[in-house]
């Protein structure tokens, strides 16, 4: 059993007595040898920016378990990243999903992030649970909690409600129901309007939620592409975001530099109104969200500028 990792929810005293963000990364594992080089480039190219925590996504149905738990096993064997391994219930037995769990807190996973998952149909069908599965995230949660106390789970939140919510009241039990079961922070799911996130706030504050609700954060790599897939997801894409990135389908260089701008935006608007805590989508690639880090002051190895 490797030595265990536990993340301190902090960048450390210097971030503290600077009022810095906290900041943490999700990546995908890779498909290819050469996905796997981008991959380790954009890990190696942000680690040290010393981020709170890493988390690595899980594919529809576990399709990606052992890549993902492979990938796990190396941020924890060659770099000093804290990282969470995302778990769905979808298209898994009990027993399996158990098994699974039960693995990484063998080679030191100390933070899961727990969700049910998308249909194994895609997003927009109706959701099977396994009949020998978890039949809801919360159940996931609280089994978790209870065999492994020692590790944080995290959940999903929706600013926008999830799409197969039939209203936020609704939603906003579902995320209860996961705090009750232990849950001990959330991430967002992707928006581009802030008023839509801190609404969220005074709704889920309002239900006596406290846990940190990180906001998702999404540069727009290839906004054509990024905005099919979140839109699927129940994420709204404004007029104004969309016409930022018009004639720019065969601009690269370009819809970089735009991508960049409208995410700092939004984030150093978030930080300042008091949203201490970011969670970067990162596409498995490093270049814009190093540049967001940096402009909010955040510089490698701990030289820390305030914002």
């Amino acid at each position: 059993m490797t030595s265990e990792k536990t993340a301190d929810h902090s960048t450390g005293a210097d971030a503290q007595k600077q009022k810095l963000p906290k900041i943490s990364f999700e990546f995908f594992p890779p498909k290819t040898e050469e996905m796997e080089r981008s991959l380790w480039d954009s890990i190696t190219r942000l680690a040290p920016l010393h981020p709170n925590f890493v988390s690595v996504t899980y594919g529809a149905g576990g399709s990606t378990r052992e890549r993902t738990h492979a990938t796990i096993a190396r941020i924890l064997k060659e770099t000093d990243l804290v990282p969470a391994a995302h778990l769905t219930c979808v298209n898994a037995s009990r027993a399996d999903i158990d098994d699974v769990v039960a693995r990484y807190h063998d080679v030191g996973v100390r933070h899961i992030v727990a969700l049910r998952g998308d249909p194994m149909t895609g997003i927009g069908t109706p959701y099977c649970a396994h009949p020998d599965g978890y039949q809801t995230s919360a159940e996931l949660v609280g089994n978790i909690r209870k065999n492994y106390p020692d590790v944080e789970v995290t959940v999903s939140a929706y600013p926008e409600k999830h799409p197969e919510s039939t209203n936020f009241d609704a939603d906003i039990d579902v995320l209860k129901a996961k705090v009750d079961a232990g849950a001990t922070r959330a991430i967002t799911q992707v928006f581009f309007d802030n008023d839509l996130y801190f609404r969220y706030l005074d709704r889920v504050r309002a239900r006596g939620i406290e846990i940190p609700i990180l906001p998702g954060i999404m540069p727009m790599h290839n906004f054509k592409q990024a905005r099919g897939f979140v839109t699927r997801a129940g994420t709204t894409v404004p007029d104004w975001l969309a016409e930022k990135f018009d004639g720019l389908d065969d601009d690269q260089e370009t819809r970089k530099l735009v991508a960049a701008t409208v995410a700092a935006g939004q984030v150093q608007k978030l930080f300042k109104h008091g949203v201490e805590n970011f969670h970067f989508y990162t596409m498995n690639r490093a270049d814009l969200v190093f540049a967001i880090s940096h402009l909010l002051g955040i510089r490698p190895n701990g030289a820390q500028k305030a914002a």
